[in-house]
């Protein structure tokens, strides 16, 4: 996919594979990519995993691997690329995609929902400290998206009334182009039918 969009974008994209729970990689990447010269506008954390499973058949690798992509990964680079943010003249914006299960609970997803719910927390925290930056912060909270993320999970499966990736990344280019002195801190999304029809 990333050579695809290499293809279509041309010289202006430029690729890179991380794993995000690698504090000391993404250092050494936001290092090497921008500096005094060259100050990012847009971040967005858009990383996550998802294990289903009750409290206590819950392993805890897979507790620690939610938390470290979904929260932990958030934390890493936002504080890598806040600092290079405030050295650019021009408005910034950071949006950390969530999930609706970052303002619900429900069973079997314990540990997701920890997760999306620090994720909120943490980008309510950073939209006060940082609007006076010139730093906009928006969580998005979608709700069943047809991605892989149900793949491997036992009793979710894709269906055609999720929400489709499209759906998400125009929500996201709203989010960009809104003037610079108007911000929604947070967004909700949802299949208007979310059953599956079949």
């Amino acid at each position: 996919k990333l050579n695809e969009l290499q293809a279509e974008l041309g010289d202006a994209f430029h690729p890179v594979v991380m794993d995000i729970t690698k504090p000391e990689a993404l250092e050494k990447w936001v290092s090497k990519t921008f500096g005094r010269n060259h100050q990012p506008d847009i971040l967005i954390n858009n990383a996550g995993v998802m294990y289903s499973d009750n409290v206590d058949d819950l392993s805890l690798d897979e507790w620690h691997n939610m938390i470290n992509v979904n929260l932990n990964g958030v934390f890493y680079l936002t504080r890598l690329i806040v600092p290079v943010m405030k050295e650019n003249e021009n408005v910034c914006h950071i949006i950390n995609i969530a999930s609706i299960a970052g303002l619900l609970g429900n069973p079997s997803i314990s540990g997701y929902n920890a997760s999306k719910f620090g994720v909120r927390g943490f980008s309510e925290a950073l939209f006060k400290e940082l609007r006076y930056d010139g730093i906009k912060v928006t969580a998005v909270f979608p709700g069943s998206i047809n991605t892989d993320l149900f793949d491997k999970i036992e009793g979710m499966e894709n269906h055609p009334n999720m929400m489709k990736t499209t759906d998400i990344s125009s929500t996201v280019k709203f989010l960009l182009e809104t003037d610079d002195n108007y911000l929604i801190n947070e967004i909700t999304m949802r299949p208007l039918n979310p059953k599956d029809p079949s």
